[in-house]
């Protein structure tokens, strides 16, 4: 699959990914695992409206907000 395969939300749910964990200084594998114990990876996806509009440090904080309870 190319990138042109994938969806413009599944395109930014890789680039959320990859900017979270340079952020919190692991991978984006890593990120995923955390969202996918937490029942939380299709909150993320689902979120691509409001995300990709703001900053992506809004997205950060709900995120790390959602983890974290």
């Amino acid at each position: 699959m190319n990138r042109k395969e994938l969806s413009n939300e599944m395109l930014f749910f890789v680039y959320l990914l990859e900017k979270y964990a340079e952020r919190n200084g692991t991978t984006a594998t890593a990120v995923l695992k955390d969202l996918d114990e937490a029942n939380l990876t299709d909150y993320v996806q689902q979120m691509y409206p409001m995300y990709h509009t703001e900053r992506l440090e809004n997205a950060f904080a709900d995120i790390d907000r959602k983890i974290t309870r």
